[in-house]
């Protein structure tokens, strides 16, 4: 299944059919600016560059800067990671007790596809520490631009009528290619080591490098020959083949990998569970921008959700709070599942619970206990995208569009939206 099909899944907010189009056909095709918070530049612990990159994933960026300049890479921190299939503009803080030689370090560096403005002294980054993101995203290859300027506009404004767009997680939270990341976690949620290792070291696309060892491992099972056949590059696999040759313990196996890396997969079917949520709010028919009683709404302050401060709405707080919902003070909130998770009651309540049941997931199964890592215990996320600065224009081969968003949403939930490819 490739992301196309996967998406297939999830209902569309709007009804009007959407401009079609390509989006990605180059790099410069989708650019992003980070916007961090000014209070990173106070102190004088770290340098604070400015990286602009393309062809790179962020991680391997990092590592490789850290490399030329003969730093520990964990020295390098970053606030968010960004896509490698476009022109990123990202801040970094580099760590050292010699700021000023590695500062003549740094300027001397010649990476293909990176380069580094330093843009003040601060403190060290971390991932989430970013107010978000600026996009600029072209959509070509579209038959008829003006039409797709018109079909835009209806979308625009019934999309307005119903308080924004869905606030879906995009498609990099399950794997590009391999759309497998959500089923490997609930596999590993499950206890099921074997069928995760089978569905992460054995699903293939046709269409990849290493396909064909992948292929032969889900129909032979055979460790040793997997080992000859696994290129070198899927270091995570082979390490993972590896100590279950060692261990013949497929949990231990999944034990080698970074912790981080596992947590991608949890997360991962966390995001779909949650995307199934709002696909089903969409199917009912229920509002997005009003809520109903036992809706779960978060504050907003300023335009951004405060994804921590939520309440209940009972019947008689129902008017209050879709006043504040109206002065864009409030949002209606989906589930991110988790063992602590507080599930709405009502006609979302019961959408949430029969996911659950559909999935025959149950809360208690988010303690993790048997990954050895740490819990998730769940939290909600407004089930609506307001984007900042939406302007849009055309242009002879397609459209241009552009737009800031907070961090943790996903710009290309905003242009499947649109563009209805999927």
């Amino acid at each position: 299944m490739d992301y196309k099909e996967f998406f297939a899944n999830f209902k569309y907010l709007s009804s009007s059919p959407g401009i079609d189009g390509k989006i990605k056909c180059q790099a410069e095709d989708f650019i992003v600016r980070e916007v961090i918070p000014k209070s990173m530049f106070k102190g004088n612990q770290c340098l604070i560059y400015r990286m602009k990159k393309q062809n790179w994933e962020t991680m391997a960026a990092i590592k490789e800067i850290a490399k030329r300049i003969g730093i520990d890479y964990k020295n390098i921190g970053f606030a968010g990671t960004k896509d490698r299939h476009a022109v990123t503009y990202q801040y970094i803080s580099i760590c050292s007790e010699n700021l000023e030689s590695l500062k003549e370090s740094i300027a001397s560096l010649n990476i293909r596809d990176i380069s580094l403005k330093f843009v003040g002294h601060g403190r060290p980054l971390k991932l989430g520490m970013l107010i978000g993101n600026h996009f600029q995203i072209t959509v070509r290859d579209l038959k008829n631009p003006e039409r797709a300027l018109e079909e835009t506009r209806k979308i625009l404004k019934e999309l307005k009528l119903k308080g924004g767009f869905p606030n879906y997680f995009g498609y990099q939270r399950f794997g590009e290619r391999r759309v497998i990341n959500h089923e490997v976690g609930k596999l590993l949620l499950k206890g099921d080591f074997e069928g995760a290792a089978l569905k992460f070291l054995g699903e293939y696309t046709g269409d990849m490098m290493g396909d064909e060892a992948r292929k032969n491992f889900l129909k032979t099972g055979d460790v040793e020959k997997a080992l000859e056949k696994f290129p070198n590059f899927l270091r995570y696999e082979r390490a993972m083949l590896y100590k279950y040759r060692e261990t013949k313990s497929w949990k231990k196996a999944f034990a080698v990998l970074p912790r981080p890396i596992v947590r991608i997969f949890i997360h991962s079917y966390q995001s779909y569970l949650f995307n199934k949520v709002l696909s089903r709010r969409i199917e009912e028919g229920l509002p997005f921008n009003e809520a109903l009683p036992g809706d779960i709404v978060c504050q907003v302050k300023k335009g951004f959700p405060i994804r921590s401060k939520t309440f209940k709405v009972t019947e008689g707080s129902l008017r209050f709070v879709n006043e504040r919902i109206k002065r864009g003070e409030a949002m209606v909130t989906g589930p991110i599942f988790g063992f602590a998770s507080r599930l709405a009651d009502g006609p979302m309540g019961k959408i949430e619970r029969g996911i659950l049941n559909e999935e025959g997931i149950n809360l208690d199964e988010f303690k993790m206990k048997r990954l050895s890592i740490l819990a998730e215990a769940g939290g909600r996320r407004e089930l609506l995208i307001k984007p900042k600065e939406f302007k849009y224009k055309a242009f002879e081969k397609g459209l241009v569009f552009r737009f800031f968003l907070p961090k943790g949403v996903y710009a290309t939930s905003v242009m499947r939206e649109i563009m209805k490819d999927h």
